[in-house]
């Protein structure tokens, strides 16, 4: 359970639970958020579809929105480093959880890898010759640079802008054999690029930021499938979140400040152009765009302003596991095995990122979704509202605020209390048992965007019933989800739930099922 930060007690709401919020609905007044109907109704659509769900918005702000849900704050101490909130933490901890659970299905391993690195790992990559500007440059205890200080500490570092590095690292580190190929790792940890200050922009232009990184290690004639392979990841996610329509774009080697040969560049985006092709997608190429170590596929995404910003890549790269001296074993017979080098070959890498950056890609969910978010993402999945301040209702409100939310609230001195396995399911749900009325707190609830209302007052002590008010549901995660989101609720409720999605009655007990089908199937 979440508490307010003015909450002594869940089940005692002070007034200023509302204070605090008058920016929120100030907002989104002015922003005419709150304003929505079908953008797909036809003569079939039924009612309750073209009056729950939603049309395309009018162009919102992030920056804006992100403000009024208390996703996260900028600081000057921090330009381009944005400090996440709790509930702009929620959100990001989804989305990396969602990813780590398709690792498993993409045959990722993911690894941890430092921040920093000296300036010689940077100049065996390339960096150091070709991307110093847009780097951070440290230095170690004592150094100046120079001779002296520490020893082996004199050495300028650099924060690193990229994980590709690390990973070749990780990779020699170890014996490989053709066999085990293709060795694929991913890596969350926090990457450092000095971007110009003009250029920095909310959440799509910082310096600090996460990437989903993936970096794979494949024979030759595994890029084909490997590609293949990404692309469908990308198909899979945006699917997934209802992004909708992409555009594939190829970046080809730069006219300078690039590294390796020709012929290897010239190779490599030959196998990309195939990649595109044998997958019959529809592409446009970006000359000279590519990354310094070699070409790359960009999936570009628009803003609601019409913006195309970069989200997932591509990379194909021939140069790296070169100046990293990478090989494995190959047995004589195979596809890749070279007399030149007889039991070695040399890998290709493949660098890959679906998200991109994760901050510009909440960014873009941000204003997509317009503050309504799908309950699986939310912040605020759920409230329970008290009808009266009596007390055997008041107690059944915390009862079923532990039965919704997955567990019990450690609060003070509760005895022997066991661990919370990782493998629980647990819930987001507030509650108000404040003394306004009633339509008060619905008011509150639904300005704040609660997915669920929860209302429970002294008749439904006899039953052990609660009504629910899910039409904040209904409005979150565009129109192709409302036809799924109807299917779970009338397998729970039967199909008599639509005739007052405000009031929706169901049993206490039956919530938590409710909840978790709803998170299972990404509604």
């Amino acid at each position: 359970m979440r508490r307010f930060n003015h909450m002594p007690h869940p089940l005692r709401i002070q007034s200023t639970f509302y204070a605090n919020n008058l920016a929120y609905t100030a907002i989104f007044r002015l922003t005419s958020i709150l304003a929505r109907d079908c953008s797909c109704a036809t003569a079939e659509s039924s009612s309750l579809s073209s009056k729950y769900s939603k049309t395309s918005q009018p162009h919102v702000d992030h920056r804006v929105l992100a403000t009024a849900q208390k996703l996260f704050t900028p600081s000057p101490y921090a330009p381009g480093s944005p400090l996440f909130l709790p509930n702009g933490t929620h959100v990001i901890n989804k989305l990396i959880s969602f990813l780590r659970a398709q690792y498993r299905q993409y045959g990722f391993r993911e690894v941890l890898t430092p921040n920093i690195y000296k300036k010689s790992l940077w100049e065996v990559s390339g960096h150091w010759q070709n991307y110093k500007d847009d780097m951070y440059e440290v230095r170690g205890r004592g150094a100046t640079g120079e001779t002296e200080g520490e020893i082996g500490e004199d050495e300028s570092y650099g924060l690193k802008p990229m994980n590709c590095p690390g990973h070749c690292l990780l990779f020699k580190s170890q014996n490989h054999s053709y066999k085990e190929l293709p060795v694929r790792y991913a890596d969350f940890s926090p990457l450092h690029r000095n971007e110009v200050s003009g250029s920095l922009s909310g959440l799509t232009r910082v310096r600090r930021f996460h990437q989903d990184d993936g970096h794979i290690f494949c024979r030759p004639h595994q890029i084909g499938k490997e590609i293949a392979s990404a692309l469908s990841f990308v198909d899979m996610v945006m699917n997934t979140f209802g992004l909708g329509q992409y555009r594939l774009v190829l970046s080809t080697r730069p006219e300078k400040d690039f590294i390796g040969s020709i012929e290897l560049w010239d190779s490599a985006e030959a196998q990309l152009r195939d990649a595109l092709n044998d997958g019959r997608r529809t592409w446009e190429l970006n000359a000279g765009d590519g990354a310094f170590y070699g070409p790359k596929i960009d999936i570009q995404l628009q803003d609601s302003d019409g913006k195309y910003h970069q989200l997932s890549t591509i990379q194909l790269d021939l140069n790296l596991p070169r100046r990293f001296g990478l090989e494995y074993h190959v047995a004589e017979g195979e596809p890749d095995y070279n007399p030149d080098t007889p039991g070695k070959a040399t890998p290709v890498l493949i660098h890959r990122a679906i998200f991109g950056s994760l901050e510009r890609f909440l960014a873009l969910l941000i204003e997509h979704y317009a503050g309504r978010w799908p309950f699986w993402l939310s912040p605020r999945q759920g409230i329970i509202l008290s009808v009266q301040q009596d007390e055997a209702v008041l107690r059944r409100v915390q009862e079923a605020l532990v039965q919704f939310s997955g567990f019990h609230p450690v609060d003070g001195d509760s005895g022997d209390i066991q661990p919370l396995s990782s493998s629980e399911t647990t819930f987001l749900i507030d509650v108000d048992t404040s003394n306004q009325s009633l339509g008060k707190k619905l008011q509150r609830a639904k300005q704040l965007k609660y997915n669920l209302i929860f209302v429970l007052g002294s008749r439904n002590l006899v039953d052990g019933t609660i009504e629910v008010d899910v039409t904040g549901q209904m409005q979150s995660g565009g129109d192709n989800t409302l036809g799924k989101f109807s299917q779970v609720v009338e397998s729970h409720l039967g199909m008599g739930f639509s005739e007052d999605p405000r009031a929706v009655k169901m049993k206490v007990d039956d919530v938590y099922s409710l909840l978790l089908q709803l998170e299972k199937k990404f509604l």
